[in-house]
């Protein structure tokens, strides 16, 4: 089913938001709240126990009103209202799959010369027992994978800190996440868990370590233990190679690492994540052995998307435990998804059960994905919005004409 969410007149889409609206300061890190306070005109000995303040209403509470504050004075309030908004990404849609799997389509605000709002997709995937959300860190990419949705859509731009933690504190409120809150009344599927997010992917739209900065300090946020809590432990970041940036991603951040692999041999890699022109196989291997803190408990996801009669023969198998030896590794294999325009197909059942033996065999766990939300093109690979970067002429044409939303 589709839901499209109603807004304030509960008929159109959320209208775009304008490029000069006062910044939220839900999503942010403690160094960008510390700078809110003091334009507030909290004295600089007071800025640290005020940001402790704030961080807990908004990381732990869920607040989405400053006024809800309650050990906040009504002076510091009121000017904190006058200058920020606690707004999360707008949900223009948000769809349910008969699995249970939510996506929801979220509305960005307007930067500097864009002339439209871009908009991204996350989505949320409930289990018996964790609840995994996959998050975006750009508008588009850069990479052109050619069994990728998203690769078929030219980046828009980098997401912001405060809309890559936005998009977790959106779930949060759309599943009732936060402490007292109720569940949706749909009826759809959520974990018996206490959390409902237990989980965190770095896998859908845009190449996160091509966003190093910002999302890096996004799941400094989303870690933070006296506020969202999220164990570096449940946070996994996915590359397609971005190979020096791999070790760097260990050492800053810490988080669990997954592989877009799906090739075991440079010329098919080349075409099936043409990154690997850049850095091919062996140098992005040797970077994995190299990952900071690797080793068996702390194992690298190998991603392996399985193409019908392109990367799914025995002999791919066996090449593929040939290349991981070595390496703590786990290796995910993907039925491949389908998509509008694409000509892969997904590999027979039985190839896959035959693929995932020959790596089982060789010690490595290979769990089968089990695909979700196929049906509202939530499942990996499916991810694209309609947002587009406009050329100089259009951008300059677009300035001089009246917003009338969308």
């Amino acid at each position: 089913m589709v839901a499209v969410l109603p807004t304030r007149d509960a008929t159109s889409a959320p209208s775009e938001p304008s490029s000069d609206a006062k910044r939220t300061v839900a999503g942010v890190t403690r160094a960008r709240l510390s700078e809110a306070v003091r334009a507030a005109g909290v004295p600089d000995k007071q800025v640290r126990m005020r940001v402790n303040q704030l961080w807990k209403w908004i990381y732990i509470s869920g607040v989405s009103s400053f006024d809800a504050m309650t050990d906040v004075s009504k002076e510091l309030r009121a000017k904190l209202t006058d200058l920020y908004t606690l707004e999360r990404p707008a949900i223009v849609t948000e769809q349910v799959s008969i699995d249970g799997t939510r996506k929801w389509l979220l509305r960005l605000p307007r930067r500097g010369h864009e002339a439209r709002a871009p908009e991204v997709e996350c989505v949320y995937i409930p289990e018996e027992d964790r609840g995994t959300l996959c998050i975006s860190s750009q508008v588009g990419c850069t990479l052109t994978c050619t069994f990728c949705h998203t690769g078929t859509q030219k980046l828009v731009r980098n997401l912001e800190v405060e809309e890559i933690v936005g998009q977790i504190l959106v779930a949060k409120d759309r599943i009732g996440d936060w402490p007292g809150a109720e569940p949706p009344g749909d009826g759809a599927m959520l974990p018996t868990s206490e959390r409902k997010i237990t989980n965190i992917v770095l896998m859908g739209m845009g190449e996160p370590l091509y966003n190093f900065d910002n999302v890096r300090d996004a799941m400094d946020v989303a870690s933070d233990g006296e506020g969202l809590s999220m164990s570096k432990r449940r946070i996994t970041l996915s590359t397609s190679g971005v190979v020096p940036e791999i070790g760097r991603w260990g050492e800053e951040a810490g988080t669990m690492l997954a592989i877009s692999l799906h090739a075991v041999r440079d010329d098919l890699r080349d075409v099936l994540v043409p990154i690997n022109k850049k850095y091919p196989l062996a140098e992005l291997l040797d970077a994995c052995r190299n990952y900071p803190g690797v080793s068996n408990p702390r194992r690298i996801t190998f991603e392996y998307v399985m193409l019908k009669g392109v990367n799914d023969s025995l002999a791919d198998a066996r090449e593929l435990v040939r290349l991981l030896a070595g390496i703590p590794a786990k290796i995910n294999l993907i039925p491949f998804n389908p998509w509008p325009g694409t000509e892969y197909e997904c590999s027979d059942w039985a190839q896959i059960e035959k693929f995932a033996d020959v790596v089982n065999k060789a010690g490595y766990a290979s769990p089968v994905r089990t695909p979700r939300g196929r049906d509202i093109l939530a499942a990996c690979g499916q991810l694209k919005s309609d947002s587009q970067k406009l050329r100089a002429s259009e951008r300059g044409a677009a300035a001089g004409a009246p917003d009338n939303g969308v």
